[in-house]
């Protein structure tokens, strides 16, 4: 993946990201809010050995025999002969075991000090147990572990309090802010699992990009998603200044570019699958090729679901299946639609043999005869990977003009069509991208055309309306300035 398409990920899935991440955010807080809050009080000791009167290396030996000694202590401070005096004092409903999970005794290197920590939920509770085990400390080395050889001898190991616990007003667990910050995380890698999860598993097509992955002929267009495309399906005539209609325009000018030998320019529009915006495309290139000057034919080839008479509004009961078994010519089978050269000629009735009648020499006969008068012939022929017929009628053709429509169509679908049309010897010409979103990550812009000439219904350009009106004001103030004379 490149970087675009992890942005595209991001843009696509951005909310259920961030819901995700709330929600972890949450989640960290209220565990937080349900844990008991606990705090750590501490006391430190200072162990020394007495030397009154001793001479100075007497003083460095005792110092350094109290450093020794201190590593050892550190280990009495959490066993029962220094706790259970404080459990007996203090009357705590703990075990010895209990309490010492809760006391911790550590001594900074080279030191003679000892700091005992003690971590409870109440903070007066604490503090006290704490102080209480520093005395019992104290008593258990100089009265038992320190024990002078005779009952008026002072032990030789002298342990101080020099800092008290004092009662903390400030829990030390839970972390709010770390829990919360750990659930915010937890949520953000979550959701990113998820977006990153759900767009590996979604195999459809969504951008021209994707389309560029799959195959190595060119993208000739795309079209914008229109939900009112049922009720104006021919948007190069319904609305000819629309965005939607100037990207068939745009298609238009990349079909007449293409790079093809001479010859008729004959091509089959079809798709993978049903319901990818194959009539509406052909119906509207052909509009659109039309209001160039060329002459166009366009031929509804799908005779088994035939759509075009209904887009385009005409009569459909006779058509290319009555020409095909003899019963018309083709002459007389077109019907000649708005004021261009565009002529149409519907499929006519529904045939038991649709894919016999297209692979027919009567069917090459009615191509070589639209081929040699028109400029364009645009068949709209069934989906590829359900009936055999577009692959038949491409074979007789220039190629075949996939449509896919973005969001909906698979792209192991549009692989499986491709490799129909190579088997079959069919030229596939590119692709036309339908129901490219207007909105999201997979946007399609149209961009601004506003600028120049844009053709309207009647073939009047708004270039040409502008000019009008300087010539109707220039008109007018002649007239003023005649007047005034």
């Amino acid at each position: 993946m490149e970087l675009r398409d992890y942005v595209r990920v991001l843009h696509r899935n951005w909310i259920l990201i961030l819901v995700l991440m709330v929600l972890g955010l949450a989640g960290g807080a209220g565990y937080a809010a349900l844990q008991q809050p606990k705090y750590v009080a501490s006391t430190q000791l200072y162990v020394s050995v007495r030397t009154e009167g001793a001479a100075t290396g007497d003083l460095v030996q005792g110092t350094t025999f109290a450093r020794q000694m201190v590593t050892s202590y550190v280990d009495v401070v959490g066993t029962a002969l220094v706790l259970e005096p404080v459990i007996d004092e203090l009357g705590l409903d703990d075990s010895v075991s209990g309490l010492s999970s809760r006391v911790t005794a550590t001594t900074p290197l080279n030191t003679v000090l000892i700091d005992v920590s003690v971590t409870d939920g109440d903070p007066e509770q604490a503090a006290a147990i704490a102080n209480a085990v520093a005395v019992s400390f104290q008593d258990a080395v100089q009265k038992t572990l320190e024990q002078p050889a005779t009952e008026d001898a002072v032990s030789p190991v002298r342990i101080t309090v020099t800092e008290p616990a004092i009662a903390s007003s400030t829990p030390t667990s839970p972390n709010v802010r770390l829990l919360i910050v750990l659930g915010g995380i937890i949520g953000l890698a979550l959701g990113l699992g998820i977006a990153m999860l759900r767009t590996v598993l979604d195999n459809r097509i969504h951008t021209l990009h994707d389309i560029e992955t799959l195959t190595d002929r060119p993208v000739l267009g795309g079209i914008a998603y229109d939900p009112d495309a049922t009720k104006r399906p021919l948007i190069v005539h319904a609305d000819p200044r629309s965005p939607r209609a100037e990207s068939f325009r745009s298609l238009r000018t990349n079909l007449q570019f293409l790079n093809l030998d001479s010859g008729p320019r004959i091509f089959v529009v079809s798709s993978a699958g049903p319901g990818e915006g194959k009539s509406t495309t052909t119906a509207n290139l052909a509009i659109a090729l039309a209001e160039t000057g060329a002459r166009v034919a366009l031929v509804d080839g799908d005779l088994r679901l035939p759509r075009v008479a209904d887009y385009l509004g005409i009569e459909g009961g006779v058509g290319l299946t009555d020409v095909l078994i003899g019963r018309v010519d083709v002459a007389d089978a077109l019907q000649k639609w708005g004021t261009s050269d565009l002529y149409v000629l519907p499929s006519g009735q529904v045939p038991p043999n649709p894919s016999e009648l297209l692979g027919s020499a009567a069917m090459d006969q009615v191509l070589k005869s639209l081929g040699d008068y028109f400029d364009y012939v645009l068949i709209d022929a069934p989906p590829l990977l359900l009936v055999t017929d577009a692959a038949v009628v491409g074979s007789k053709t220039r190629g075949v003009i996939l449509a896919a429509a973005s969001g909906k169509t698979k792209k192991q679908e549009l692989s499986g069509a491709l490799r129909a049309l190579e088997n079959a010897g069919v030229q596939m010409l590119g692709v036309v991208v339908t129901m490219l979103p207007t909105k999201g990550p997979d946007s399609y812009g149209y961009g601004s055309y506003t600028y120049g000439s844009t053709h309207d219904l009647d073939g009047e350009t708004s270039t040409d309306r502008r000019k009008a009106k300087k010539a109707k004001k220039a008109k007018n103030a002649k007239k003023r300035a005649t007047a005034r004379a």
